[in-house]
């Protein structure tokens, strides 16, 4: 409805008269607007998947007669599930039996998170094993909260390991640091904000948590938790390599948040630059280890400085055949700029080097992770750690069945009226506060369905990009406190934490399969209901059905699942114009 340019009809709407044109009409425009309410019957889906080579998989669920999906869907804590909860872990599933500590299960409780959910079931045991772990699970299933508490649970034991030994330069030197990077600044906020939420007994939180983000510097005491974009932490130790040593030897726990988006676009070259930075560190740790016995004591404090250059050329080249080479640039040379020349002691490197000793672990978090094709988030992290373990959501890629979903197709005539009719019907099925989310595909399209609004007396927030970070802050803290209407691009779709969040509203349809998810996923989280309005228009029809129709049949919606092209070309590639016919049956307003 909206547009998928530049400036819209909307800012010339008039209250009286409906417009005769659409909201935008633009050439290639996938702008969706609707009109009568068309249903689809209940669904409650569990996906279809396909096998990984050399991956360990965890279930939450067991399968609903279809093909085995590619990540693990149920694990002993989540067996045999005939109840109707689809996100808490069943109830003899504490925190304690998932291997969780005392001090930070009562730090739970404390913060009002009583039960684990199946996904947090699902992780938890796995990211306590040590083991590289991906986690792909449906948005709102708890995953921050499920790397979060097995890696503060470890660093925790380390600190109380070391409260009961004499402390000696080497643990004093080998501080545990977790790592999280996101996207963006508000994600590493929220992130910041639910790891310093985990307090102990006396009320402080229990590590030290510092963001590494927008205008934050470097912090001034080490943090135990530095959470940080892939951007601002790479300004901060690109300029000062004796940082950068300490840090990525410091550095044991990695987690990439939202990886998907971090793996692909104009994240990628970034952080596959870091991954090889930290990986290259272990393999001078691993080496070091093997030639400690025979090297001066005065050198035993610096393992970077044991190897000549050809010994940083050797290991560059190893990391490249470790299958990365098409993901990014290594850029070793800022490691190994203190290389220093004249040691013969070698050992033989290239004979081992592939099955050096790891010293850090990897977690991997989305809710959106495509396996199809080879520079997907899923492929790269495939051939980066084939070993890794996978955990996956029952719901990934699928309907969420706690979401109703209702389908309005619009005309030039309805758009607007439709539009206020869905925005004005949340409000009036809630007895309490209401929380709406209103996407567009554009700043300009944003722009206009809240003038929109406000010349219907409708008063709304904007979060776009053109808003500032200020500003943006603000109006989700408005609107966690006070509820209300979010007019917002895809830039509120993804990590963003609203609470609550009931009815979500599609004024323009999502361009792209992973857009889709993460929009309707920001409601029916954390075991909550909620609503999902999609208008569309006649030109979007084979699209919605195909959308639909994967819904109706519980199947991921993989046929558009890029984040290059857009639904409707993969549908024409795809062939599936054919679900033009698909009878659809009126929906009963919500």
């Amino acid at each position: 409805m909206l547009l998928n340019r530049s400036a819209s009809l909307l800012y010339l709407y008039k209250l009286s008269p409906p417009p005769t044109k659409f909201f935008s009409h633009f050439k290639h425009s996938y702008s969706l607007l609707l009109s009568n309410p068309s249903p689809s019957p209940p669904l409650l889906p569990s996906c279809p998947s396909f096998s990984l080579p050399r991956v360990s998989f965890f279930c939450l669920n067991p399968p609903r007669q279809r093909q085995a999906r590619p990540f693990a869907t149920a694990i002993s804590a989540a067996a045999e599930r005939k109840g109707t909860d689809t996100f808490f872990a069943d109830e003899d599933v504490s925190w304690a039996s998932l291997g969780v500590s005392d001090k930070l299960s009562r730090a739970l409780y404390s913060a009002g998170i009583d039960r684990p959910s199946l996904v947090q079931a699902a992780c938890i045991p796995a990211i306590l094993s040590g083991k590289d772990v991906v986690v792909a699970a449906e948005t709102g299933s708890g995953k921050t909260h499920g790397y979060l508490i097995p890696l503060i649970n470890r660093i925790c034991s380390a600190h109380d390991d070391s409260l009961n030994t004499v402390p000696d330069q080497e643990s004093i030197q080998s501080q545990r640091i977790f790592l999280v990077l996101c996207p963006n600044v508000l994600l590493c906020e929220q992130v910041a904000r639910m790891a310093n939420g985990l307090c102990g007994d006396d009320g402080k939180p229990l590590l030290r948590v510092a963001a590494v983000c927008g205008g934050q510097g470097w912090p001034v005491h080490k943090p135990d938790i530095l959470v940080s974009t892939p951007a601002a932490l790479l300004n901060n130790i690109d300029p000062d390599k004796r940082r950068c040593l300490e840090f990525m030897r410091g550095v044991k726990y990695v987690v990439l948040d939202e990886a998907d988006m971090l793996l692909c676009g104009g994240f990628q070259n970034k952080v596959i630059r870091l991954l090889n930075m930290l990986r290259f560190d272990e393999k001078l740790l691993s080496r070091s280890k093997e030639s400690v016995s025979e090297l001066p004591v005065e050198l035993e404090s610096e393992p970077s400085s044991h190897f000549t250059l050809d010994d940083k050329e050797d290991l560059q080249t190893d990391i490249i055949s470790e299958g990365e080479e098409n993901y990014g640039d290594v850029h070793v040379d800022d490691l190994a700029e203190e290389v220093e020349a004249g040691s013969n002691k070698r050992k033989d490197w290239r004979r081992v080097r592939k099955t050096y000793e790891r010293s850090k672990q990897y977690v991997f978090v989305a809710a959106t992770l495509p396996v199809n094709g080879k520079k997907t988030a899923g492929q790269v992290l495939k051939q980066m750690f084939p070993n890794a373990n996978w955990v996956s959501g029952n719901y990934l890629h699928c309907h969420n069945p706690r979401l109703k979903q209702r389908w309005i197709e619009v005309t030039t005539e309805t758009q607007v009226d439709e539009l206020i009719n869905a925005v004005k019907q949340g409000f009036k099925s809630k007895a309490t506060e209401c929380r709406t989310m209103v996407f567009a595909n554009t700043v300009e399209a944003a722009e206009a369905v809240a003038n929109i609004l406000l010349k219907a007396n409708i008063h709304c927030y904007r979060y776009h990009k053109d808003v500032s970070l200020e500003e943006r802050s603000l109006s989700l803290t408005d609107l966690k406190e006070k509820g209300g209407i979010l007019v917002c691009t895809d830039a509120a779709a993804r990590g963003v934490d609203i609470p609550n969040v009931s009815h979500v509203i599609q004024a323009d349809f999502a361009t792209s399969a992973v857009d889709f998810l993460h929009r309707v996923g920001r409601s029916g989280r954390a075991g909550q209901f909620g609503l999902v309005t999609s208008l569309y228009s006649e030109s979007n029809r084979d699209l919605v059905a195909a959308v639909r129709q994967a819904e109706e049949l519980g199947q991921p919606v993989e046929t558009a699942f890029s984040r290059k092209r857009s639904f409707r070309n993969k549908l024409k590639k795809k062939g599936l114009t054919k679900v033009r016919d698909l009878s659809i049956v009126e929906e009963s307003v919500f």
